[in-house]
């Protein structure tokens, strides 16, 4: 049901895919600017780039998802 209604909004699988690669760049770079651009030390890079980078699970999911349902 989600995923017919994502389908019937204009949303593809290559949408999708490409958020989930873009999530993972974004998660370095998020990290790299937290450890260059903060003084609270890696411990709070990191926790930044996890954040961002568990993203990208989800994204490939949904492109997953979305591809089997164009597939139908």
């Amino acid at each position: 049901m989600v995923i017919k209604k994502l389908h019937e909004a204009g949303l593809r699988s290559d949408h999708a895919y490409t958020a989930a690669v873009v999530s993972i760049g974004l998660s370095f770079l998020s990290w790299m600017a937290s450890v260059k651009g903060e003084a609270a030390g890696t411990d709070r890079a990191d926790r930044w780039g996890i954040f961002v980078g568990e993203w990208a699970p989800t994204f490939f999911g949904l492109g997953l998802a979305l591809a089997q349902y164009e597939d139908d």
